[in-house]
């Protein structure tokens, strides 16, 4: 069962690759920024560097926007545009302080 899933998920990652390689390997990138910055924020409460984690947060939203956006997803491109405007407001905020 597992084995299968795995085949299943390498299999779909191939075809997505194969059909649009910019989309997915900046799809990857995005992954690895977010995972980055859970990780860095979470070791670094009750502080975490904000300056620095924002500007991430923004790129990798607005690059999974834009995946979601070629692969006619409104839901996706919804909730990552609210996400970038969320961050990018807090972000303004944090440096106006």
């Amino acid at each position: 069962m597992i084995v299968k899933l795995y085949k299943d998920i390498v299999a779909w990652i191939k075809q997505d690759y194969q059909e649009w390689p910019l989309r997915c390997i900046l799809e990857i990138a995005a992954w690895f920024m977010s995972l980055g910055c859970a990780i860095w924020m979470g070791a670094t409460l009750p502080n975490p560097p904000f300056l620095i984690l924002y500007p991430i947060f923004i790129i990798q939203c607005a690059i999974f926007g834009w995946a979601a956006w070629t692969r006619k997803s409104t839901g996706m491109v919804a909730n990552y545009l609210l996400l970038v405007t969320i961050d990018l407001i807090a972000l303004i905020r944090l440096i106006s302080i």
